[in-house]
């Protein structure tokens, strides 16, 4: 994501963003099922981990955490997280091949154009190690446009989103859908898919 619009709200918004994520990470048991896919000491990338609280979660975890957010704030958030290594940085700043047994990408890969989605997939294979799990989270819909806040959003089918993961060379293999509303107040649709390497 380099959209600086919404990058902005980010910043601006990372107090209210935090709290509401808090309360998600507590809730949501999707992060269980992405840390049992891997062994003690682990490493995974949290890809758009906003103030950092499922790279806590997954710290906490004995795993070895890397977290990126083009937000300047919520990198510098994240990076007081005792065992999260924490860089401000935007998608295309993922260059590591065979680095991370896991991804996870929690509602961030959304803010990409969607003409650039399947460049930043392809990175993230070659990132992720033979065998590795990514876990990203979109919401549906289709189309793309702001939200109230401003943020800038693309939509996906569950079956569209499948096929450019399988273009990547990635194997979908399971999914969780919702509803759910967000920071905007907006309620919309919502798929996450365990994808292996």
């Amino acid at each position: 994501m380099s959209d600086p619009e919404t990058i902005a709200v980010y910043d601006a918004q990372a107090d209210d963003y935090e709290r509401m994520m808090r309360v998600e990470a507590e809730e949501q048991t999707i992060w269980q099922a992405f840390v049992a896919a891997f062994p003690e000491g682990g490493a995974v990338l949290d890809l758009g981990c906003g103030p950092g609280n499922y790279a806590r979660l997954f710290a906490q975890a004995g795993l070895k955490v890397t977290a990126l957010d083009a937000s300047a704030e919520m990198a510098r958030r994240a990076a007081q997280i005792k065992g999260v290594t924490a860089r401000h940085g935007v998608f295309d700043h993922v260059a590591e091949v065979d680095a991370y047994d896991g991804i996870w990408a929690s509602f961030s890969l959304l803010h990409a154009p969607r003409a650039d989605l399947p460049r930043h997939l392809s990175a993230l294979r070659r990132a992720l190690k033979p065998g590795g799990r990514f876990f990203i989270g979109m919401k549906t819909g289709t189309g793309g446009g702001r939200d109230d806040l401003g943020r800038f959003y693309e939509y996906y089918s569950n079956e569209e989103l499948e096929a450019l993961l399988r273009t990547a060379g990635f194997a979908p293999q399971r999914n969780w859908t919702g509803y759910g509303k967000g920071l905007a107040g907006q309620y919309s649709g919502w798929v996450v898919i365990d994808a292996h390497g």
